[in-house]
């Protein structure tokens, strides 16, 4: 158990509010999608930043969740079932929240982009007491 067990709560919290924005935009008249996957990588990095501070590691800067769910790894390796997962969000890290890299997303890309979330959510999610 983390010596500082309520430090990776703050973590999840962070993380249930890109989940709220992302059950808000879905609700809303019209989706802003490349929006809705930007905040599905966030909840996902947010996660898996929450499990390393469980088990008492600092999460890097980075917004890379191959590298962070490598290292959650080391905490268990199933977690390593998520990469493929976490390198298909990677592509919403950054480059989408930008006019001249991005190209326009598509529903099905945002929603799946969801799905991915909502999968490492709960592996981390399954993993850590609340």
């Amino acid at each position: 158990m983390s010596a500082m067990p309520d430090q990776h709560k703050l973590w999840l919290e962070k993380a249930e509010e890109d989940r709220l924005c992302i059950a808000n935009e879905l609700k809303a008249e019209r989706q802003p999608w490349s929006v809705i996957c930007f905040h599905a990588q966030q909840a996902a990095e947010k996660y898996l930043k929450a499990f390393l501070v469980f088990h008492e590691v600092r999460p890097d800067r980075t917004h890379d969740l191959r590298a962070l769910v490598a290292r959650c790894a080391s905490f268990d390796l199933k977690l390593l079932e998520l990469d493929p997962d976490c390198r298909q969000l990677n592509n919403y890290a950054v480059d989408i929240r930008y006019p001249d890299v991005a190209a326009a997303v598509e529903e099905q890309v945002g929603r799946d982009a969801v799905k991915l979330a909502e999968r490492i959510c709960e592996a981390i999610r399954n993993r850590l007491p609340y």
